[in-house]
């Protein structure tokens, strides 16, 4: 359940902006927030992942810190943001997983799992000569490789999946089928251009008299790098299962390609973003939440990093240890997706595909 505290503060706050209304013109939240009258726990999860975190609503607010009303709803939905993954989450014993995350945790996991793979690699035995420099399957066989994350990725994604019904049931989301083809469409584009995330101006608040664009950048590198990173791996896929072609490809072949320069978006993006974070104004984020942002940011950082350094290194002796590290990540990454901060961009796309609809059907109301 979302903790009484957190409720109570993001609802005041909530309370005294929807009687100023100064700020309306930012981001979604505020039109939301003067369609609602109360803010019940549903509607709270709802506009705290539509909030973007861009932080210009504070540095406008005339009630902020110092004021005594002390309103910070940037802070107060990011507190409460936090809360509705674990509220929603499956199984729902795991939602504890959430308070733990943290870089060390990251880590941990991934040596964990690299032992893992090592010894049961070791365990089962030679799998004969490579045929080729490189050969990735000499070390772990395709199936077993494609059998044993299949089976993780296909977890996380139905874990996954059940959390965002149960966001999307509790904030009485519309029914799919009345929800138009535009909607849909106008809040991927939201979501993928993250037009929100720098609020009333072209650049994003990090404190206030200070708007740079590094944080937006940052996050299109490794929301860029981690599509590029899939889409070099579906390639790959096709090109084992339906021509034949198994790795290591070229280094000019597209999954080699699509992953070279995907990885460098996942080194360059999560870089990015813990710089920002550690010179952005504390004001505007949860400190409670630094543990489940740098988990994120380590996991993606170790896997794209040591992604890279395999491509370059496979045709040495250093392929093998380095192979084992890249699927420990990998597969440490998979096992956490659902209880990370991985999540967040899911449950604010739902939350922009509610928004539109809302929008669109105040508009329909209005002209009939």
């Amino acid at each position: 359940m979302l903790e009484a505290d957190a409720a109570t503060q993001a609802g005041q706050m909530l309370a005294v902006c929807n009687a100023c209304r100064y700020c309306e013109q930012y981001c979604p939240v505020f039109p939301a927030m003067e369609r609602r009258t109360a803010f019940p726990t549903a509607d709270l999860h709802y506009l705290a992942n539509l909030c973007h975190n861009c932080g210009e609503c504070l540095y406008a607010c005339q009630y902020a810190p110092p004021h005594p009303f002390g309103v910070n709803l940037p802070r107060a939905l990011a507190a409460v943001r936090a809360e509705s993954y674990e509220q929603y989450c499956w199984p729902r014993p795991l939602a504890v997983a959430f308070r733990r995350q943290g870089g060390a945790v990251a880590l941990g996991l991934t040596v964990v799992f690299t032992a893992l793979l090592w010894i049961g690699a070791g365990l089962s035995g030679p799998t004969g000569p490579a045929q080729r420099p490189g050969d990735f399957y000499a070390v772990m066989p395709h199936d077993v490789m494609v059998g044993l994350f299949g089976f993780v990725f296909l977890i996380a994604a139905a874990s996954l999946g059940i959390s965002l019904v149960r966001y999307w049931q509790a904030i009485r989301g519309a029914r799919l089928d009345t929800i138009a083809g535009g909607t849909w469409i106008s809040a991927l584009r939201e979501a993928v251009t993250l037009r929100h995330l720098h609020g009333g101006g072209v650049d994003c608040a990090s404190a206030l008299d200070e708007r740079v664009p590094w944080r937006r950048w940052a996050h299109h590198a490794t929301l860029g790098g981690f599509a590029l990173c899939l889409a070099s791996t579906t390639v790959a896929a096709i090109y084992h299962s339906v021509f034949g072609w198994t790795a290591p490809h070229g280094y000019l072949s597209a999954p080699v390609l699509l992953g070279a320069i995907g990885g460098a978006g996942l080194v360059a993006g999560p870089l990015g973003l813990l710089a920002s974070r550690a010179r952005r104004d504390p004001l505007l984020g949860d400190p409670a939440q630094r543990g489940l942002d740098t988990s994120l940011l380590v996991l993606l950082l170790v896997t794209s990093a040591t992604g890279l350094a395999l491509l370059m290194l496979r045709h040495t002796t250093t392929m093998r240890p380095l192979l084992f590290l890249h699927l420990g990540a990998v597969l440490a990454f998979f096992v956490t997706i659902p209880y990370s901060k991985f999540v967040h961009g899911f449950y604010r796309a739902l939350a922009l595909v509610q928004s539109q609809h809302e929008s669109r059907r105040e508009v329909i109301r209005a002209l009939f």
